[in-house]
């Protein structure tokens, strides 16, 4: 029998809590009985929307955290004064090995701060960066990173490359993942001063599958399964992914109502267009893992639905199964 996979839930966390966030816990542990979710936050508000649904009793429990970390708030302020709520408490039972991984729609600041305050870093890594994975032609690509670190040196980005390529192998199924780091040209010696001082040294590292520059209008394409670059940049493309994605997923929609010709293409085509749009859907690839600690911390979007959590919740189980941790500090401390 497969090991159980303990994941925290941060009930109270993001925009559409605790209503999103419990729901998609229950079809996770309803779809997949290797998990059990621990869900946090306030009893009797966790306990009001439990009762919407049916569930075994067995792979759910709750644990009281009666404060609320808002995003407005300072995190370092936030996670040191806030000792019961949510977001500590998950990140807490992550550190005593209760729990192998936490799940949180709640404040990003607060979750980068806590999982390297709390949950800690792995020895050996020097910065941890958030990674989710984003839709391609050619399936899922890994974009590291995308939050955590706008100030990043060349070594962190060699050390995100080898983490993506671990993550990209195990848990997604790409052998020998093709690594890039994001460019505004393919010659190598265009960029920046950071992309120049890091792509010799990505170059020359052995144990990645490094093929060069990736200018932004490729990556949607699937050039590359490892799409490394700093924190600024990778939250541009991130977020410039989404809103195309929304803007566009709207001028279709109201392009198919525009005359009773296209309304009725649009009745024959549906079922395709649904599937291909699920596969361009951010939602359906889960959280973004913050790679690198000791535990595995998943951030969410602020406005995810229960689809999202359910999903981030799920991720857990190959990241566990693929002893991910393990693999890193194998590449990581053997090196530093």
């Amino acid at each position: 029998m497969a090991e159980m996979v303990n994941v925290a839930v941060d009930a109270m966390g993001g925009d559409n809590a605790p209503v999103e966030t419990v729901k998609g816990a229950v079809e996770a542990i309803n779809q997949d009985k290797r998990v059990k979710v621990y869900l946090l936050g306030q009893e009797a508000v966790i306990k009001q929307e439990l009762q919407k649904y049916t569930y075994d009793a067995s792979q759910l429990e709750i644990v009281h955290a009666q404060e609320i970390i808002e995003t407005a708030e300072p995190p370092v302020m936030a996670i040191r004064k806030k000792k019961d709520s949510s977001i500590v408490k998950g990140m807490q039972l992550v550190k005593a090995g209760t729990c192998d991984a936490f799940v949180s729609a709640g404040s990003s600041g607060a979750v980068l701060v806590g999982g390297q305050v709390i949950v800690g870093r792995i020895k050996g890594v020097e910065r941890p960066p958030l990674a989710p994975l984003i839709p391609t032609e050619k399936g899922a690509s890994i974009l590291i990173d995308c939050g955590a670190n706008v100030d990043a040196r060349p070594s962190h980005l060699v050390q995100f490359a080898k983490m993506g390529s671990i993550y990209m192998e195990n848990v997604v199924g790409v052998k020998n993942p093709r690594v890039a780091i994001v460019n505004v040209g393919a010659e190598e010696e265009k960029g920046n001063a950071l992309v120049k001082e890091t792509f010799p040294l990505l170059k020359e590292c052995k144990d990645i599958n490094f093929i060069g520059s990736i200018e932004a209008r490729d990556i949607p394409t699937g050039y590359a399964d490892v799409i490394v670059c700093e924190a600024f940049a990778g939250n541009i493309v991130l977020k410039l992914y989404e809103g195309v994605a929304a803007t566009l997923l709207k001028q279709v929609k109201a392009g198919l109502m525009t005359s009773l010709r296209s309304k009725i293409g649009a009745l024959l085509i549906k079922p395709a267009l649904k599937k291909t749009m699920k596969t361009f859907s951010l939602e359906e690839y889960g959280g973004a893992p913050l790679l690198g600690l000791n535990g595995l911390v998943v951030k969410t979007h602020g406005s995810s639905k229960a689809v999202e959590i359910k999903n981030s919740i799920l991720q857990c189980i190959a990241f566990k199964e693929q002893k991910i941790n393990q693999k890193i500090k194998e590449k990581i401390c053997v090196e530093s």
